[in-house]
């Protein structure tokens, strides 16, 4: 008999999460991460003279591998879309989009690994888009079935945040005061309020008073490049601490799951895998959750066989970050990268029907170190141009002045978005790569389109002259929040799982990850309601 009840495969905001809310509740359970562990306090590189020269410092199995088909062709009629830079002119050169990366972690903890840290609650009106609109479809849950989890997720996690977020009630709360807005966002809010826009402190899982025998935010400014303080809250240091301290969640890293084997009776009998020794190896289960993300978890599905797929909504339905940022030189000195990444928001135009002529809604931040414009070595490679003194001056007159609005947008299932098997390319264990189909349809190009002349505009009313560099995703697939492959309804005919996550028809099956969401958002991050969903789902793990 194994001396565990669950198995749980993915150990980000779903699998990790999972894990601390079944351990809380006197299961045991075996946790397996395909990817290494990462230690805070000696893994990442801030410290380093050389901190700027990369982002997340990836171990080698740290990224997932995956292909892409042929992307859409562009067209002149969007050239105001296309990314561009002073120093290179434009940086897609070909005529079709370009696949630049799907941003993840393979690792303990997942993507928060990485994550900036924003930590948000989807827009009730986000929840009946198929009802009210007619596109994607709608949750089976309400809003209010949700938001006791989310007051939970963030006494977790430490979320500071404001006193309101309009549309998004509250119960009690945040469990930390917002952190302070810094001096250069401060411009960018005193803009946007020239325009008639509203403005405010974001609300960040990283916290703004020591927290839960966690340090407070220093303000370093590179919370996606691994935080070595812990002030970040990411889901190793937070639900996953908690559940190995309790001694029920055993965990694996380095062991990659290759199949899942069902039994004659609706169930899953076990997974198979390859090991931390690079052996195969078969584990037995009474109940399985996956939580791999909207691309492996689809991928692992798929390549069971086609498991739990008998909508045939598997891999279908795939929603991806919709974004657009503008950065600008202010002749003043603001000195932009100090703060808080993303320290204010605006969420006016959020709501699904909130944009003139376009369905779905987007939100603006302040974006310089999404950006990667909080060090010099970016500004002497996409800023300032020349050589010398007279390029050693410039620098030191323009370091610090960039601004930049950033903006993430709805994104809309259509018929030419999702993941399928690549028939040709294999990993090492010889299991079919994801390959992932990415197309953008009128109305999510007209919604980007929106969201480019709102940032400009802001950053006119900042007193910004002389725009620098734009990027967004009309030109390049980048994708850091992905949605939708497996979602989630009433109907199991049009859906793979239920509210709680549960396959309709694989009895002891659960998948945890963003990929139920039947609906992205207007530009939230995901993980607080992955963590919440799962907070639920484990509440209710053994109904029928």
């Amino acid at each position: 008999m194994s001396n565990y009840d669950v198995v749980i495969v993915g150990s980000g905001a779903g699998g990790g999460t999972m894990a601390y809310a079944l351990t809380k509740q006197k299961y045991r359970v075996l946790l397996l991460e395909a990817g290494p562990k990462f230690n805070p306090f000696t893994d990442y590189n801030l410290h380093k003279e050389s901190w700027e020269e990369g982002y997340f410092p990836h171990k080698e199995t740290s990224e997932g591998h995956h292909s892409y088909a042929p992307l859409q062709a562009l067209e002149s009629k969007w050239d105001d879309l296309r990314s561009w830079n002073v120093m290179d002119g434009r940086i897609n050169k070909q005529a079709n989009r370009v696949a630049y990366k799907y941003h993840h972690v393979r690792g303990l903890g997942g993507s928060t690994l990485t994550f900036t840290g924003e930590s948000h609650r989807l827009h009730p009106g986000s929840m009946q888009m198929k009802t009210r609109f007619g596109v994607a479809a709608d949750w089976p849950l309400s809003y209010e079935d949700l938001e006791g989890f989310y007051c939970d997720a963030e006494r977790i996690v430490g979320v500071a945040g404001p006193e309101s977020q309009g549309e998004r009630w509250r119960s009690e709360p945040y469990p930390l005061p917002a952190h302070p807005i810094s001096y250069a966002s401060d411009r960018i809010r005193a803009a946007a309020e020239s325009l008639g826009m509203t403005w405010q402190a974001n609300s960040r899982a990283a916290l703004s008073k020591p927290y839960d025998g966690r340090p407070s935010c220093n303000y370093c400014a590179n919370c996606t490049r691994g935080c070595p303080r812990t002030d970040k809250g990411s889901v190793d240091v937070t639900f996953l601490r908690k559940a190995t301290k309790s001694g029920l969640c055993q965990i694996r890293t380095g062991v990659t799951v290759t199949y899942i084997e069902r039994s004659k009776s609706d169930t899953i009998r076990g997974i198979r895998l390859i090991n931390e020794m690079g052996e195969a190896e078969f584990i037995e289960t009474s109940q399985l959750v996956i939580s791999c993300g909207a691309i492996e978890t689809p991928r692992l599905l798929l390549a069971s066989d086609e498991l739990a797929n008998e909508s045939g909504q598997v891999g279908r339905n795939f929603m991806q970050t919709l974004s657009w940022s503008s950065s600008g030189l202010h002749s003043d000195r603001l000195g932009s990268f100090r703060g808080l990444p993303a320290d204010s928001i605006s969420w006016d135009y959020n709501a699904p029907d909130s944009i003139e002529g376009v369905v779905g809604g987007c939100r603006f931040s302040v974006g310089v170190h999404e950006a990667g414009l909080n060090g010099p070595r970016a500004y002497a490679k996409r800023v300032v141009g020349g050589w010398g003194r007279a390029h050693k001056d410039a620098m030191r007159a323009a370091f610090g002045s960039v601004l930049t609005v950033g903006s993430i947008g709805e994104s809309i299932p259509n018929a030419k978005s999702f993941v399928d098997l690549d028939p040709a390319a294999k990993d090492a264990n010889g299991v079919s790569l994801a390959r992932i189909h990415s197309h953008m349809d009128e109305m999510e190009i007209n919604r980007l389109a929106f969201m480019a002349r709102t940032c400009r505009r802001i950053l006119e009313a900042a007193g910004v002259e002389k725009l620098v560099e734009e990027y967004g995703s009309y030109d390049y697939f980048s994708s850091t929040h992905v949605f939708g492959t497996c979602r989630m309804g009433s109907d199991a005919e049009h859906s793979v799982v239920d509210s709680y996550g549960r396959s309709h028809r694989w009895k002891n099956l659960t998948i945890m990850d963003a990929s139920i969401f039947p609906s992205s958002g207007g530009g939230e991050s995901p993980s607080l309601t992955i963590e919440a969903l799962a907070l639920r789902a484990a509440k209710h793990f053994n109904d029928s």
